[in-house]
């Protein structure tokens, strides 16, 4: 319950925005200070614009998310700073923004956007410095949380493609001593091993759809997974999430998602980007849409080590270099059949799948639980946001009981 220790105010009573700078991308130097766009990190410069810790939100092009940064940093113009706190909790602030639905406050012109102006004169209710600090600090500790668990995923995906690269592009794998290498096509290879098309691996290759007219602005269904989610292992972000009705969902022939299925982004900027869903993440029902490809090995063992072949770089480079269409990028069927794949006897991939698994199964354990840790930090967030959740009477150093070891 919300306490006397709240104001109502005008959100320009509690800090002032201010629009961010230009900066070209043929004038950015190579440094470590963050570029800030409406969408988020934008690339590094070597000057900062603003000093941290700030909080950042998109004015034009993604409207209204909002972006807390630690370090000094250069906003874009395509973005809104807060130039001035008024003696206001900065983490705090920035999940007080997120909770504002600032897209809605766009001025509804020919090219929607934020104005300064007028968000400045938002009727709020906020609470007193004490209270931010606690709100914020319970809410960072999920965060925190969070992102403890993305390091650890990154860290377990770099210890699986070291691994695989080891046996599969240095040839270090257990009893390698006393094998002859042959000549082949791409280069010198174990004997007894073959280069093979990526297509005589393949089941299955197939993309998915959309409703005629797209999706519209269902808020709920079966998630729709596109290209902006193929991001890598463990990694989605359910901000972005679009549905498909569960009636056009029954209707689907193909495309899908079932465990250990590789994702492939076939069309668009980031053409070879991948990824690999596994134990029901990110959904235990879901589906992909035009933009995405589907690869399923006609033996389940092999997926793991198809999905770290296409993770190669060169394999990278090879899928992005099949586009031939400047004008539209975009990689086909047939152009993704006709990638070469290097096949090991398949007792050296069970040997490797025995190596693989425990990573794999620990990434996807820590991305459910992240996925879990938002949930919960979503459905506090308002009510801590509202004081519909009283904290004036909790001790500050609550977060310490939210760590993990």
């Amino acid at each position: 319950m919300r306490t006397s220790e709240w104001k109502s105010v005008k959100l320009g009573d509690v800090i002032t925005f201010q629009r961010g700078f230009d900066l070209p991308k043929g004038k950015r130097e190579k440094g470590t200070i963050p570029i800030i766009s409406s969408s988020g990190t934008d690339g590094f410069h070597n000057e900062s614009k603003v000093k941290g810790p700030g909080v950042v939100t998109g004015r034009y092009g993604t409207l209204g998310k909002v972006f807390f940064v630690e370090e000094d940093f250069w906003p874009l113009n395509t973005t809104l700073y807060v130039r001035d706190f008024k003696e206001n909790d900065p983490k705090f602030v920035s999940y007080f923004l997120s909770t504002l639905n600032l897209a809605n406050q766009n001025t509804a012109g020919a090219v929607p956007g934020l104005n300064r102006n007028a968000l400045h004169l938002i009727n709020v209710e906020v609470p007193v410095i004490g209270i931010q600090k606690k709100i914020a600090s319970i809410l960072s500790s999920y965060d925190d949380l969070i992102e403890n668990n993305k390091r650890r995923i990154e860290i377990l995906e770099h210890m699986a493609k070291l691994i695989y690269e080891e046996w599969f592009v240095k040839f270090r794998f257990p009893g390698h001593e006393n094998v002859k290498m042959i000549s082949s096509e791409l280069r010198e290879i174990p004997e007894g091993w073959k280069i093979c098309r990526v297509g005589s691996l393949l089941s299955s290759l197939e993309s998915g759809s959309r409703p005629k007219g797209g999706v519209g602005d269902l808020g709920e269904g079966i998630p729709s997974i596109g290209a902006e989610n193929i991001i890598g292992l463990g990694i989605y972000d359910f901000s972005k999430e679009k549905y498909v009705s569960s009636e056009f969902f029954n209707k689907m022939k193909k495309g899908i998602v079932k465990h250990k299925d590789v994702l492939l982004y076939k069309d668009g900027a980031k053409i070879g980007r991948k990824t690999m869903f596994c134990d029901n993440f990110p959904h235990g029902k879901c589906c992909i849409n035009e933009h995405v490809f589907i690869l399923r090995s006609k033996d389940q063992k092999c997926q793991n080590y198809l999905y770290f072949w296409l993770d190669l770089d060169f394999m990278t480079e090879n899928i992005k270099n099949l586009n031939s269409n400047a004008a539209q990028p975009g990689i086909n069927q047939e152009d993704v059949k006709s990638l070469p794949i290097l096949i090991p006897p398949i007792e050296i991939i069970e040997e490797i799948n025995k190596i693989l698994e425990p990573i794999l199964n620990q990434i996807f354990i820590l991305a459910k639980k992240n996925q879990n840790l938002r949930k919960t930090r979503d459905l506090l967030l308002p009510k801590l946001i509202s004081g519909e959740i009283d904290v004036s009477d909790l001790d500050i150093h609550i977060r310490n009981e939210f760590q993990e070891s």
